[in-house]
């Protein structure tokens, strides 16, 4: 349903076509119910959300399994604050902790810890299954191909890579 406004404004809205809104719903729907999906299995199977269980992954694929709070969070695509909640779960999990940079005396790395390592080494099987499940079996090679390529442009288009872009884990 095209949502009009009552009072005219002096251009009107290029609004979505039937099509366009069928597109646009569909994916709202799908990113909703994977998220949900992911999260559940998370969940059941380690104890821990979908967003936790990327930062020991990226935590895990980084040198020395360290890497500044900065750099997750730009990662993960999460203010600075939002990532310290989540790291200080994490911490307390044992699953990860804190080092201050040498040289910068703000600055703090997040080191996943051999304990978080194995959480992880336990729970990617499953989740590898899930991701498997809800998307690479549904689709098609040349779909999953199609996929990959329009999430890229999507994703591109939203990170601008200029100097000062307003973006909440650049704060």
């Amino acid at each position: 349903m095209n949502m009009a406004p009552t009072s005219a404004p002096a251009q009107e809205p290029r609004w979505l076509t039937d099509e366009e809104q069928r597109v646009w719903r569909s994916y709202i729907e799908a990113a909703t119910l994977l998220e949900d999906h992911l999260d559940r299995q998370l969940q059941r199977d380690a104890g821990m959300p979908h967003i936790y269980y990327g930062l020991l992954v990226k935590l895990a694929e980084s040198p020395r399994r360290r890497l500044r709070m900065t750099e997750l969070a730009r990662y993960a695509k999460i203010t600075r604050s939002r990532l310290s909640h989540a790291v200080a779960r994490l911490e307390k999990n044992g699953w990860v902790r804190r080092e201050d940079c040498p040289s910068d005396k703000r600055g703090q790395f997040a080191v996943l810890t051999d304990e978080g390592y194995e959480v992880l080494r336990r729970t990617a099987p499953g989740h590898v299954a899930a991701v498997r499940q809800a998307v690479f079996e549904r689709l098609s090679p040349a779909q999953q191909k199609s996929l990959g390529e329009i999430m890229r442009i999507i994703a591109e288009g939203l990170q601008p890579s200029e100097a000062g872009a307003d973006l909440p884990w650049l704060r």
